[in-house]
């Protein structure tokens, strides 16, 4: 199997590289210093300039303004855009949104995709998408508390969610819900595109994720379904088709996350050997430490490539 990045895909990338070391990166700072807000301002011009560059939403087809990269040539950006963990933001695919523009993609209804997906590709809206319960463990998604009972030509949302990530400014959210309880297990449940303004839907708080709440997208929140009534042709795919549909979903973004883990790593490593190249030895230090060091870097990076993650990745998605 060949794994050679095709030569538009490796001038992509590099665009792309010097696009979040010299735009992106320099805002960390203000991010961890003030949050998401203290850079909105700023990320939505670099939005802007991801588009003039060509690199906005470059999973999503041409039509919808993106570049139409298969998943295999999405992931050499994803491991470039993982640098940071604003990349994927700029470039808007970012999760959860990334996530669901796939799901409308494929089986949203052209009333769903004209309405949510095309002000989603163009970065205009944000989306969330809710499963994990309180209640319940989140290690077996088929417990779940929240149901959409059918009342004429609507539904209507009763539940409990929480770690709903990016709801707080969100405009519609992905909700999960049970729609035939007497169903096999894995055929209970059903995706409902829900409006975050319609009557009922409640933001509790923002969960707090390694001790700090977040907010904007990078917030995680509890959420309240009180009655929420949405109409049928909000559920997207067939009924009892959730789980299938959380899948396939699910899919891409385990490639997406292990691409973005690999980048932040690339990242560590840069800094490991700016650090040894530019430490100052102190007196007295004995002779050849400084060698010793590079050595085990030398050693480090040589068991990173022995092994077989970007292989495996690549080859799953090929």
């Amino acid at each position: 199997m060949d794994f050679r990045v095709p030569d538009a895909i490796r001038d992509l990338a590099a665009a792309l590289r010097r696009f979040v070391d010299e735009e992106v990166v320099p805002l960390e700072p203000a991010l961890f210093a003030g949050g998401f807000g203290a850079v909105r301002g700023e990320l939505d011009g670099l939005r802007g300039k991801a588009k003039e560059l060509g690199l906005f939403a470059p999973q999503l087809p041409r039509e919808l303004g993106g570049a139409g990269l298969t998943l295999l040539e999405f992931a050499h950006l994803g491991e470039v855009l993982g640098r940071t963990p604003l990349g994927h933001y700029v470039c808007n695919c970012q999760a959860p949104d990334a996530g669901n523009m796939e799901l409308l993609l494929h089986h949203g209804s052209a009333e769903q995709r004209a309405r949510w997906l095309a002000p989603l590709a163009r970065g205009e809206i944000r989306s969330c998408f809710g499963m994990t319960e309180p209640e319940f463990a989140g290690s077996n998604p088929v417990w779940m508390g929240t149901t959409a009972r059918r009342d004429g030509e609507d539904y209507v949302l009763d539940g409990h969610k929480w770690f709903t990530s990016s709801a707080e400014g969100a405009a519609f959210c992905v909700v999960m819900a049970v729609t035939a309880p007497a169903a096999p297990p894995h055929e209970r449940a059903s995706q409902i595109l829900v409006p975050t303004d319609a009557a009922g839907f409640a933001i509790v708080r923002n969960l707090p994720v390694m001790g700090e709440a977040g907010e904007g997208w990078m917030s995680h929140a509890e959420v309240r379904l009180s009655g929420v009534r949405v109409p049928a042709d909000h559920r997207i795919g067939a009924e009892g088709a959730g789980f299938a549909l959380a899948q396939e979903r699910l899919g891409p973004g385990r490639i997406h996350h292990c691409m973005r883990w690999l980048g932040i790593c690339e990242r560590a490593f840069d800094l490991m050997c700016q650090r040894a190249a530019d430490r100052e030895i102190s007196p007295g230090e004995p002779l050849g430490t400084r060698e010793i060091v590079h050595a085990w870097i030398a050693e480090c990076r040589a068991a990173s490539r022995s092994t077989t993650t970007r292989t495996a990745i690549l080859r799953a998605i090929s």
